[in-house]
C-alpha cells in the first residue's frame, strides 16, 4: 500500500504489506513522523490509497460506504472527543440504542454510579469539549461509546496515556473483559503499552521495518524495537 496527501505531496507510507490477524492485539510504533497516524486514516478512509488496497475480512474497504464502514470500526484517541449536549447525545448521537442499552453501556465503563447521582441523570448537560467533566470521565464516556458499538476491530491511540493510573486500569479491565475477541490495533507513544501485544509492526519514515512478536524484537538487541524501547526507558528514568 501507498498514501499521499495530495498528488503534489511525498509519499507518506510506501511498500507497506501486512496482516492483522482476527482476535489479536498488534502494537505499531516509531519515531514521529514514521506513519502511524497516516496508517489509522487510511483504515477509516480519511485519505485514500494511491496504491494498494486494505481489506477488512477479504474486502476491499474502498468498495464499501463510508458509513458503513465507520460504524463497523471504533477508535478510543490519545485526547477524548466529547461534544456540546447530554450525555446521552454523547453515547449515542444517531440515536440508536435503548435507554437500557446506554445504561448498561455506562455500568460497564464504570460511570453509572456518577451519572445516576446527577439530577438530569442520562440527559446530563456536557459543554463544548466535555470541560464539565474531568479528563478521566471523558475517556471512560469513550470508551462507553465503544462498548455500545461492540465493534470487532479497535484502534486504541494510546488511549490512556493522559488519563490517571486508576483510570487507565479500569479501561484495560473492561476492553479484555468485554472485547475477547476482538481485533485491537494499538497506536503506541510509551513502548511498555504494547508488551503483551501478540505482534509488534514498527514503522519509519512510511516503511515497514519490522513486524515480529515483542519478545522476539527485544530479544535481538540490534532490532530497531529493542532500540525505541531502550531509548524509551533511558528518557523516563532521567
Amino acid at each position: 500500500m501507498q498514501v499521499r496527501y495530495a498528488p503534489n505531496l511525498p509519499i507518506v507510507l510506501r511498500d507497506l504489506t501486512c496482516t492483522f490477524y482476527g482476535g489479536t492485539r498488534t502494537g505499531i510504533v516509531g519515531r514521529t513522523g514514521s506513519g502511524k497516524s497516516t496508517l489509522v486514516q487510511a483504515l477509516f478512509r480519511i485519505v485514500e490509497p494511491t496504491a494498494g488496497v486494505i481489506c477488512i475480512d477479504q474486502i476491499n474497504i474502498s468498495t464499501i460506504g463510508l458509513l458503513d464502514l465507520r460504524s463497523r470500526l471504533s477508535i478510543i484517541p490519545q485526547d477524548p472527543v466529547m461534544f456540546g449536549g447530554s450525555v446521552r447525545s454523547n453515547l449515542d448521537p444517531l440515536e440508536e440504542y435503548t435507554d437500557d442499552q446506554l445504561w448498561e453501556a455506562l455500568e460497564k465503563c464504570q460511570l453509572g454510579e456518577e451519572i445516576r447521582g446527577k439530577q438530569e441523570k442520562i440527559d446530563s448537560p456536557v459543554v463544548e469539549n466535555g470541560e464539565n467533566w474531568s479528563l478521566g470521565q471523558r475517556q471512560l464516556l469513550c470508551l462507553g461509546r465503544v462498548l455500545l458499538r461492540k465493534s470487532k476491530l479497535l484502534v486504541l491511540d494510546e488511549a490512556t496515556a493522559s488519563v490517571d493510573p486508576a483510570t487507565d486500569c479500569l479501561i484495560q479491565i473492561a476492553l479484555k473483559q468485554y472485547f475477547p475477541d476482538s481485533t485491537f490495533i494499538i497506536i503506541a507513544h510509551r513502548i511498555p503499552t504494547i508488551f503483551d501485544s501478540d505482534m509488534v509492526l514498527v514503522l519509519d519514515e512510511g516503511r515497514m521495518v519490522e513486524c515480529d512478536s515483542p519478545s522476539n524484537l527485544l530479544d535481538n538487541k540490534s532490532s530497531s524495537f529493542s532500540k525505541l524501547a531502550a531509548q524509551y526507558t533511558s528518557r523516563t528514568t532521567l
